[in-house]
């Protein structure tokens, strides 16, 4: 099997390490060449131009759906023209009453090649192929929801 890594790096800006008075601002870089600057979520103190962990977690299952969705519209020769999500990170309190990213929606939205339309219960019965399939969804077991949007529901997708 596959090791994959990031490399994080935090400095300390201020004098000391002080409970609420340090910034946890830092950078992770992927690969040589891509920095991505993250910081905590702006609830909890962050800068909300960075990116934040709940963010970046969302963001991997969302791109994980749909590269599994991808390899088996390919393989039931579906003619994927398009596809976009808006990934929701929720955070709460879980069963044990500790923070956590409760659960992660999903709002995939695909079009097809003109002539091509799957009926609505063989596009979900591929969305939850792919949900089954994805790596990071059986990493997070049962905190994803997928609420497939249809291209008439266009304007629920944020910019």
């Amino acid at each position: 099997m596959s090791d994959l890594s990031i490399q994080l790096h935090w400095q300390r800006a201020e004098p000391a390490l002080l409970t609420g008075k340090y910034s946890n601002a830092h950078t992770v870089q992927f690969n040589s060449d891509c920095d991505i600057q993250v910081d905590a979520a702006p609830d909890w103190g962050g800068d909300p131009a960075n990116t934040n962990p709940e963010q970046a977690l969302a963001s991997a299952l969302s791109s994980c759906h749909m590269m599994t969705f991808l390899a088996l519209a390919a393989k039931a020769a579906w003619p994927v023209a398009s596809y976009s999500d808006h990934a929701v990170a929720h955070l709460g309190k879980n069963a044990q009453g500790q923070m956590s990213v409760t659960r992660i929606d999903l709002r995939p939205l695909v079009r097809f090649d003109t002539g091509f339309s799957p009926s609505d219960a063989e596009l979900e019965k591929m969305q939850h192929r792919a949900h089954r399939y994805c790596f990071i969804a059986n990493t997070l077991a049962d905190s994803v929801e997928i609420n497939i949007l249809h291209p008439a529901q266009t304007d629920l997708m944020p910019c």
